[in-house]
């Protein structure tokens, strides 16, 4: 009896004695489907922090962000990374992200920061941009348009696709460029001009890619699309032989391509606040950065990493890329989408 009475109160201070920890603390973000990084990169800072990251994929930028909107009483991650400048406003009206002046911000171009708070950080960029097809126009002897303009001309008739901005990312940032560009009261007027000059639509970018356009599948109608700056790097990447020149090339024209910044944010309400900041600053690191190109074909906004050597030779940026206030695409996002499905596909 004693021996039983002995043990229950051992079991009962072992019961109110503190726990140990099961394990290392768990920080979860939320990302865009198509967020990648080095599993190794990830894990020197799992080890540095003694913390287990979780990237909880959560669709487009778009349906990324409201979700986040959606649970923000009831945050589903620490972070939120893949909100891009034609969705900022509305993360931030919506009041999903707490500040953080992170020290590596000193390091960030003042061009890539779009909110003086800091509740959206930059991470990285690039630029929605015309690819083209090199042996095509070398072929038919035709020369490459340089400008918005060039493509309303008869020689290019049904030589471009374009992505649905209803259904697709770069389809909207195309849009925005021809908003930017020729402004709110011409830009209808410019579209219906495309459509004259039977512009091929479609619904995603892989689709158009792939299928439509002739430098990747050989067989499309189309040797222009709406791509990334990016893109002819890629193309040598992963290309099945080894090639000594890109197929494509990009039309880096005034205004002719989007640039597209991509933030992280702290969610509201975490109770990881420490290892979120500390998450913040690594997304800065010249480790994180340099990592970014061969992940996700993004550039990164620390101007010391250095880029790879496809990169280099073969992603291309334009001098002069559209952009808009974050503010008025949040104003008028859906309007323009509706006066652009009302103007070319009905």
């Amino acid at each position: 009896m004693k021996k039983l009475i002995l043990l229950i109160f051992i079991l009962a201070l072992t019961a109110c004695a503190p726990q140990a920890a099961d394990g290392p603390a768990t920080l979860t973000v939320m990302t865009h489907d198509s967020f990648a990084i080095s599993e190794e990169v990830v894990q020197a800072f799992e080890a540095e922090h003694e913390v287990q990251v979780v990237f909880l994929a959560s669709g487009d930028a778009g349906s990324a962000l409201n979700k986040a909107v959606l649970t923000k009483d009831a945050p589903l991650a620490d972070l939120l990374f893949g909100v891009d400048n034609t969705f900022l406003s509305r993360a931030l009206e919506a009041e999903i992200f707490e500040s953080y002046d992170s020290p590596v911000l000193a390091d960030i171009p003042a061009e890539f920061k779009l909110d003086a708070e800091n509740r959206a950080v930059p991470v990285d960029f690039g630029d929605v941009c015309i690819n083209y097809d090199k042996a095509y126009f070398a072929e038919k002897n035709l020369a490459v348009p340089t400008s918005l303009e060039d493509l309303l001309l008869p020689e290019y008739a049904g030589l471009l696709v374009v992505e649905n901005p209803a259904t697709s990312s770069p389809g909207l940032a195309f849009l925005m460029a021809t908003i930017a560009h020729f402004g709110e009261d011409g830009y209808l007027d410019y579209w219906l001009g495309l459509r004259e000059n039977n512009v091929a639509v479609a619904d995603g970018w892989e689709t158009a890619y792939y299928t439509n356009f002739s430098a990747s599948s050989g067989r499309g109608s189309q040797p222009m699309v709406v791509s990334y700056g990016s893109s002819p790097a890629a193309e040598v990447i992963f290309a099945e032989t080894a090639l000594d020149d890109a197929p494509t090339a990009s039309i880096l024209g005034a205004e002719t391509c989007y640039r597209q910044i991509e933030f992280v944010g702290i969610l509201a309400g975490t109770e990881q606040r420490p290892l979120a900041e500390a998450f913040v600053d690594f997304m800065l690191s010249t480790e994180f950065q340099e990592d970014l190109p061969m992940q996700m074909f993004v550039y990164p906004v620390l101007p010391s990493a250095e880029l790879p050597d496809e990169f280099v030779a073969y992603a291309e940026q334009p001098d002069q890329p559209a952009s808009l206030d974050p503010a008025l695409i949040t104003e008028m996002r859906e309007q323009w989408i509706q006066d652009w499905t009302e103007t070319v596909l009905k």
